[in-house]
């Protein structure tokens, strides 16, 4: 096991990813890719959006610009948002992502004051960080300050009873099945008020 600042874990996910620019949209074949997602042929299509089918097609072959009109009636035919012709969806070559991690099998970081275990490591370029915590801490003055960070953060009470220190708002105790949503740039803290060590899931945005 070893040993390790909680929040470098979120900042060790966060690089894991790089940025990617976005290519230039190309309308027709935005428009052919929505169609096909339905499985219409350009018949079905043509009249479900109430254009002719030789416009339609000349639309998909990039060999007119349709008109505001034409894009209303292909996004009602299409049922969609005049934006989202121009909107592609987010990692659309990406169709099933699955990470199954079982139960104590994630890789382990222990601190004084928690012991996380990283769920669903096997995902790259993930949009949240899910890992469950041991709450070893007992009280405030354990912690050198307050632990903030970018993004959302979801907690869930797993076992035991937790109290769950904020920077703006009184602390709040929580039991088991209680959650709590908030701001993570926030200054957040949790101590284990039971006999017990309290086990929490945290589910951190990665933004």
């Amino acid at each position: 096991m070893t040993s390790r600042d909680p929040k470098s874990i979120i900042r060790i996910a966060r690089s894991s990813g790089g940025e990617v620019e976005a290519e230039p949209l190309d309308l027709g074949v935005r428009v052919r890719e929505l169609r096909k997602a339905k499985d219409w042929t350009l018949e079905q299509a043509a009249n479900q959006a109430g254009l002719a089918r030789s416009t339609l097609s000349k639309i998909e072959n990039g060999q007119m610009s349709p008109t505001y009109e034409a894009l209303k009636k292909l996004a009602v035919g299409l049922e969609i948002s005049v934006p989202q012709l121009f909107t592609p969806p987010q990692d659309s070559k990406v169709n099933g992502r699955l990470s199954v991690t079982k139960s104590d099998e994630g890789n382990s970081y222990a601190t004084a004051t928690y012991e996380h275990e990283l769920l669903a490591e096997t995902l790259t370029k993930k949009q949240m960080l899910p890992y469950r915590a041991r709450v070893r801490a007992r009280s405030m003055d354990e912690f050198e300050g307050w632990v903030r960070h970018d993004g959302e953060e979801f907690l869930y009470v797993l076992t035991g009873v937790i109290k769950l220190y904020t920077e703006f708002y009184e602390p709040i105790e929580m039991r088991r099945g209680d959650s709590a949503y908030y701001d993570a740039t926030m200054g957040h803290n949790v101590v284990s008020v039971s006999a017990e060590d309290a086990t929490i899931l945290w589910v951190t945005s990665l933004v």
